[in-house]
């Protein structure tokens, strides 16, 4: 996603809660795009000092915030009967306190000029209750994100201010650990019309139009990046 946002004319700020990967991705990166600035977050989107400080950063750093984009998470493999009070809590901590957060933060900004693109991510596990690697705990979170998403689109709206939520499904990505061998890809991908699962790429080609000008009327929505595997 950071790669197609730079690719697409942002400035991009990257931030995770293990930063010596962002600290040798926005190196790599910035090779790359040598016209860009990058800046590298030590984040956690649970915590709202975190929060603080990396909007701090970005705003001392980086020209006018437009665009958020929502991704991080964490999954759970826990039944509803058998997971702890403490990592349910972590799981709606990251999920949705993350998400929230993150959108009040960059909201401040963005009403301040009228115009902002916010991209937050969910799951189809939110419509299905459970999926592969996760369970009903994982699925309330992130239905919670799509009512947080709806939440903010009606509220930041008229300040000229969009929201919208993907849904990926099986996506070839290290959240994953490492357990997407090609036996289960194709098990994963035999209820999926395309025969296959997903890249990163096709994800990050969609909340490139979710932040760009040509999406100024799309509000509120929930785009499924999945293959159809599930259809509504």
């Amino acid at each position: 996603i950071a790669r197609r946002l730079l690719q697409d004319g942002f400035d991009v700020a990257v931030g995770d809660i293990q930063y010596d990967n962002v600290d040798s991705f926005v190196e790599e990166v910035k090779g790359e795009f040598p016209q860009r600035k990058v800046v590298g977050l030590h984040l956690d989107v649970a915590d709202e000092a975190s929060v603080v400080a990396a909007f701090e950063k970005v705003d001392a750093e980086l020209p006018q915030l437009v665009a958020l984009v929502n991704p991080a998470g964490v999954a759970c493999p826990e039944t509803l009967l058998d997971i702890s009070v403490a990592d349910f809590d972590k799981v709606f901590a990251v999920n949705c306190r993350g998400t929230f957060l993150m959108m009040r933060h960059a909201f401040a900004r963005m009403k301040q000029h009228g115009v902002g693109r916010i991209v937050n991510f969910s799951s189809i596990t939110a419509f299905d209750g459970g999926g592969t690697f996760s369970k009903g705990i994982y699925a309330g979170a992130k239905a919670g994100i799509i009512g947080l998403t709806r939440g903010g689109a009606r509220e930041f709206g008229p300040s000229g201010v969009t929201v919208n939520v993907i849904a990926p499904g099986p996506i070839d990505t290290e959240i994953m650990g490492g357990k997407l061998t090609d036996d289960r890809k194709a098990t994963m991908s035999s209820n999926i019309p395309l025969g296959r699962v997903g890249q990163p790429e096709e994800v990050a080609a969609v909340c490139s139009f979710l932040t760009s000008e040509d999406s100024s009327f799309v509000n509120g929505t929930i785009v499924n990046v999945d293959g159809g595997k599930h259809m509504r």
